[in-house]
């Protein structure tokens, strides 16, 4: 059982620190400017740890495909027909021991400003997270960092063969990379792949479509796809012991935790084998899996993985309640799907590929959300994510070059996050991130919900927490109206949770109002709620 309450904290960090306002649309790094690792001062870094985060997930650090060219410092150059954007895709990795240039002060430091970095961090009491994408890598992979004795991807393959256990990549023997779309992009030659390798999102032709990652190449695991997913893992297959030298170099820079982008298309048998051989040399080493189909949630927990998204459950459940698209039932049916995993279950309501929160895509105000931040921060002891900008209101709705407006963050493009910050809404997400770190009730306590009681409540979600004496009632309003929420606690919460009657001075522990509560098996409380506002009752019994 965790001590505290685990809170991410995700930055974008190209973005994050990036102060130039010129956002000019498919903007050049001189344009519109870049953050660097260095400007993650103690101050900044200070100001985190108080937000209430535990853990920073430094998004995009490791190198990868850009048009930005930095050939003059022995960095090759990428063909732009296969990068995403002019700053690239961080999940089109172009080299896994390397540190993206865009990030440093000092180009031909920027390893050294990485290490500095982890240690700054750690002293601000926060752990360090960054991205292991696993499942497939830039088209022109090519390593001029790894360690001595170390082989490259692809170093070794045999082209000829489709498939091999012992290839890190698929190939399509005698056929040349052949996509629909434009292989010169400005360029006096085309982009030239032959024979063509399978592109990341499992498409096994030579001719991906815009729709695809094209910009990527699928790295082999030993399943042969082209036989209808067999897997042949003995002996062990070459890219595992590739992937493991990358796992393990960075655990030595003391990096705490891997985010593994799309965990689920690698075979929960490397997993397995991976995770075991990481965490004999670093225990408290964790992994937290991208995996969207719930019925392999427990094979990947099994296989190692510390934390799962829980995206198709409870963040799918929020999405639909705050857009008034499902009643509040659906929180209750999406905790119960995982409640044998719950503390391995990672919430959020904002990442680098969902809609920001106030986009015209999702609720149009950050403040309209606020009742969903109350429910997956509070609900139970399993850890929560914030994407940085989430706190403030940012509402995605640039159109930055690539990515269009979307109602999404730019990955792919120079850019900067708004200037203007909303400190009321900054202080209210910094409040309930509190709550969560000092109060014992939310870290290590119990857990009632009281929805299968109060099946009236429609846009309005309840539950209790408990811990020895202390008690907090929960009302969450997720309409557009004042709500008069009238609360029934059944006798069995009195016994469950071993909650004395009476009547309790309670303190609101959202804005420090007082009133009283009168506690009695199957009674019912009544709480007054402004529109999209919650109350956090805490009593003492």
């Amino acid at each position: 059982m965790a001590s505290n309450k685990v809170i991410i904290y995700q930055i974008f960090t190209r973005l994050y620190s990036n102060r130039c306002q010129t956002r000019k649309p498919f903007g050049t790094i001189e344009e519109n400017g870049c953050g660097k690792l260095n400007d993650f001062t103690p101050t900044v870094l200070k100001s985190i740890r108080e937000l209430g985060a535990t853990h920073v997930w430094f998004t995009g650090v490791i190198r990868h495909a850009t048009m930005t060219d930095y050939s003059r410092y022995g960095i090759p150059r990428q063909h732009p027909a296969v990068v995403k954007g002019r700053a690239g895709s961080p999940y089109a990795i172009i080299d896994y021991y390397d540190i993206d240039p865009d990030l440093a002060v000092d180009v031909e430091r920027r390893m050294e400003e990485f290490e500095r970095l982890v240690a700054r961090t750690h002293r601000a009491g926060l752990k360090v997270i960054i991205d292991f994408v696993p499942n497939h890598v830039a088209r022109q992979y090519e390593s001029i960092a790894k360690p001595k004795g170390v082989k490259d991807l692809g170093e070794g393959d045999n082209p000829e063969l489709g498939f091999d256990p012992q290839n890190n990549f698929y190939y399509c023997p005698g056929q040349s990379f052949a996509p629909y779309f434009d292989l010169y992009h400005g360029e006096q030659e085309p982009y030239a792949e032959h024979p063509a390798k399978a592109t990341g999102n499992d498409c096994f032709n030579n001719a991906p479509g815009m729709n695809d990652w094209y910009e990527t190449v699928k790295l082999n695991y030993g399943v042969d796809y082209y036989a209808g997913r067999v897997g042949h893992f003995t002996p062990v297959p070459s890219t595992w012991l590739k992937m493991l030298h990358i796992l393990l170099f960075w655990a030595a820079k003391g990096v705490d935790a891997f985010r593994c982008d799309m965990a689920e298309m690698v075979p929960a048998e490397f997993w397995a084998w991976a995770t075991q051989q990481v965490k004999q040399q670093y225990p408290d080493l964790q992994f937290i899996g991208e995996v969207y189909n719930p019925a392999e949630y427990r094979r990947y927990l099994a296989s190692g993985f510390d934390l799962l998204y829980d995206k198709v459950g409870m963040y799918d459940a929020l999405f639909g309640v705050l857009r008034h698209e499902r009643d509040t039932n659906a929180i209750s049916w999406a905790w119960q799907q995982t409640d044998d995993i719950r503390d391995h279950m990672l919430y959020f309501l904002e990442n680098h590929d969902e809609l920001r929160l106030a986009s015209d895509f999702f609720v149009g105000q950050a403040e309209k959300a606020l009742p969903a931040l109350v429910v997956s921060v509070l609900l139970q002891q399993n850890p929560f994510m914030l994407y940085a900008g989430q706190e403030w209101g940012e509402r995605g709705m640039d159109a930055e070059g690539f990515s269009g407006c979307d109602g999404r963050t730019t990955i792919f493009d120079y850019w900067s996050l708004s200037q203007q910050r909303d400190e009321a809404l900054v202080d209210y997400y910094r409040r309930v991130l509190s709550i969560a770190a000092k109060e014992k009730a939310i870290a290590q306590g119990q857990f009632f919900d009281l929805m299968y009681v109060n099946q009236h409540l429609h846009r309005q979600y309840a539950f209790l927490r408990k811990w020895k004496k202390e008690l907090l009632l929960v009302v969450a309003n997720f309409d557009d109206v004042p709500a008069k929420a009238c609360v029934t606690i059944p006798a069995h919460a009195f016994d469950y949770l071993t909650i004395s009657e009476g009547t309790f001075e309670a303190i609101d522990l959202l804005t420090d109002s007082k009133t009283n509560l009168q506690l009695q098996r199957d009674g019912q409380l009544c709480v007054e709620l402004a529109p999209r506002q919650s109350v956090v009752l805490k009593v003492k019994s």
